[in-house]
């Protein structure tokens, strides 16, 4: 059995910090404690120096590009990407080619992920206007949850019916993954901008074509919705203040039938920044102001909004390069993630504790996943260890993603990751894939 001993840690779990040890046995956390002795000779001992032992995180959204869209990225360089930045399980979304809306589609993605994924792995099955037989053979241990686009999206996935819509809703037990913003109002500003600057818009106009009240109607509408039907919903990645007043912050997590996400992008850029970063901030949903922005960060730190993900969604730069109405919304952010929140706890916005909440804890509960999410004896070591001290500079040559570029190109970190451990397996170490191992599917306690 492989053991390894990691000495010397401030250890990150449920709220506290921790001065002690961590021993991984047989790829699960075996003790905790304030000392632990090796107990074998070949217990392989890490010492951890002083630096935080955090429990990896959890990104509940990500698009992967496998199958059919592989120039952009696949399961392999995308969870590479991942582990370095600490993340050590992923729920990658169906809007691939063919996109996951049937079992048969969804397994075949479950069978690449088991050959080449370096991070745990979960899909979920894509939902349309009339996909409802399918959505109700989903085995929920073994399927994250169900996702509909309610704006626009790859293939055939719109859910723009709403006695369809209904239907799914009243019907499946699932969790409901939602991506809202409202078509119609997309397609009226398109077509105003359109018509001043043909194709070549200026990117600036972005969160004004993909508007506060795109997002507004759709999410409001969604969540009534669930309201009415008794579903299990999650919002992604929201964008404005305004829907903040959706959600609420009054009962805890666990027991919320309506929860809230919010991405890095929207976190760290505004409105402002579409000047110098252009394409490589165009994300749909729009980035928007930044009074949008800081009212994001205070719904997530007074836990109106659950859970922070990255929409990570790679294009190639020849891709970015086009004109505004050629160019695909999207960006690669799984390596950059974690340490762009340690860079707002630098800079006082947020604990240490928090992040591990927002991106470790709380994905594990909003799905139930399974023995993962926290640092506890007889769970998956899953684990990263972050020097808040040591600051590095994000450059291409040092960006893993396939498609070889970062929105956050020229920021320097304070923090990096060190070591990535998934299942036990050391498989990221001081900017080198170590690929010791590869993860496992994720099974969810439902």
């Amino acid at each position: 059995m492989n053991t390894t001993l990691i000495k010397n840690a401030r250890i990150v779990n449920e709220g506290r910090i921790l001065e002690g040890d961590l021993l991984i046995e047989g790829g699960l956390i075996a003790e905790i404690g304030p000392s632990i002795s090796a107990k074998t000779a070949s217990t392989k001992i890490i010492d951890a120096g002083g630096n935080y032992l955090i429990p990896g995180a959890i990104d509940d959204q990500v698009h992967f590009r496998e199958p059919g869209l592989t120039h952009k990225g696949n399961l392999f360089t995308e969870s590479r990407a991942a582990v370095a930045g600490g993340i050590t399980s992923f729920i990658e979304q169906p809007n691939t080619v063919p996109n996951a809306v049937t079992h048969e589609i969804l397994e075949q993605k479950y069978a690449r992920a088991a050959e080449t994924s370096i991070a745990n792995y979960s899909f979920m099955l894509g939902g349309t206007n009339n996909n409802l037989e399918e959505i109700l053979r989903t085995d929920s241990e073994k399927v994250a949850g169900l996702k509909l686009f309610l704006g626009s999206s790859t293939g055939n996935m719109l859910v723009d019916d709403d006695v369809a819509l209904e239907r799914i809703f009243s019907s499946t037990p699932l969790l409901i993954a939602t991506h809202c913003e409202d078509e119609g109002t997309i397609k009226r500003n398109l077509a105003q901008y359109k018509e001043m600057y043909g194709d070549d818009i200026p990117v600036k106009y972005h969160h004004l074509i993909r508007s506060e009240e795109a997002c507004y109607l759709s999410s409001s509408k969604t969540v009534a919705l669930a309201q009415k039907t008794g579903a299990r919903l999650h919002v992604f990645h929201l964008s404005t203040a305004k829907e903040m007043e959706l959600f609420t912050n009054k009962i805890p997590l666990a027991e919320k039938k309506v929860t809230a996400e919010v991405c890095i992008h929207h976190l760290w850029f505004s409105e402002e920044d579409y000047d110098t970063k252009g394409n490589f901030i165009k994300w749909n949903p729009a980035v928007k102001t930044a009074a949008d922005r800081d009212a994001l960060w205070k719904a997530l730190l007074d836990d109106t909004i659950d859970v922070i993900a990255t929409d990570h969604a790679p294009h190639t730069l020849e891709e970015k390069s086009q004109l505004y109405t050629s160019a695909p919304s999207g960006g690669p952010l799984v390596q950059h993630a974690v340490v762009a929140m340690f860079e707002a706890y630098h800079q006082g916005k947020i604990s240490i504790e928090k992040i591990v909440e927002k991106m470790a804890h709380n994905p594990a509960i909003l799905f139930k996943i399974r023995n993962r999410g926290f640092i506890r004896e007889g769970y998956a070591a899953d684990l990263a260890l972050v020097d808040i001290g040591s600051p590095w500079t994000v450059k291409r040559e040092n960006v893993l993603a396939s498609c070889g570029w970062s929105p956050f190109e020229g920021q320097t970190f304070k923090s990096r990751i060190t070591h990535t451990f998934v299942n036990g397996n050391l498989v990221y170490k001081n900017f080198k894939i170590l690929e010791a191992g590869l993860g496992s599917r994720l099974l969810f306690d439902r």
